[in-house]
């Protein structure tokens, strides 16, 4: 199966309609330009908002917008400032239940399932519970029929691209790899206000 390739109009169709039925609103956009304003579009001037390290999200250009612009209230920027070692308790507290949380995700499927793959867990108390609105920016390529599409697509393809760019990013040798340590399956959600995903019509991320 092709990973990286997009999904059909019917396909991104019945997940949209699949992820209502499940509580979670889906909105389909052509460009990543399109992604980067309905997501300043969705986020009200002066919120809090916790901008989740993601691909995605650097390649639509939301971050300075987020974290720069002064518009907005930055979780990151807050976290920057706090020392991992004497504030790792408010770090944590901080970072799991921001007003807003933006993000991505690794898989959705077309009965309507999001699954978010993490080494730490860090995003996924903000995600599962913990913040009033979540945003997932997410190429439709992300799309897949079934759970076990979805998984296959985290262990065989992801995986080892995210190990690449751990390597690079943080100057690992070659024998270090990347894990997926937590797993998060949302099947639906009560508050139906609550989670947002955005669909691009072009391949981003992994």
């Amino acid at each position: 199966m092709q990973w990286n390739s997009l999904a059909s109009d019917e396909s991104i169709e019945k997940t949209v309609d699949s992820l209502k039925k499940n509580g979670i609103t889906a909105h389909v956009v052509s460009t990543a330009e399109d992604a980067k304003k309905k997501v300043l579009d969705l986020l009200p001037k002066g919120a809090e908002v916790m901008q989740m390290t993601s691909i995605t999200l650097d390649t639509i250009g939301v971050t300075e917008p987020i974290n720069e612009s002064g518009d907005y209230g930055s979780v990151r920027n807050r976290l920057n400032k706090l020392d991992r070692e004497k504030d790792h308790v408010e770090m944590q507290k901080v970072g799991s239940a921001p007003e807003w949380a933006v993000g991505s995700v690794h898989a959705v499927t077309e009965d309507g399932k999001v699954i978010i793959a993490s080494n730490t867990g860090s995003q996924l108390p903000a995600y599962a519970y913990g913040s009033s609105h979540v945003i997932w920016v997410v190429g439709t390529q992300k799309i897949v029929l079934t759970l076990d599409d979805a998984m296959t697509r985290i262990y065989d393809y992801i995986l080892p691209l995210e190990t690449k760019r751990a390597r690079k990013a943080y100057n690992l040798p070659d024998t270090v790899t990347s894990f997926v340590s937590k797993l998060l399956i949302i099947n639906r959600e009560i508050n139906k206000e609550r989670l947002h995903i955005i669909f691009v019509n072009e391949a981003l991320g992994f």
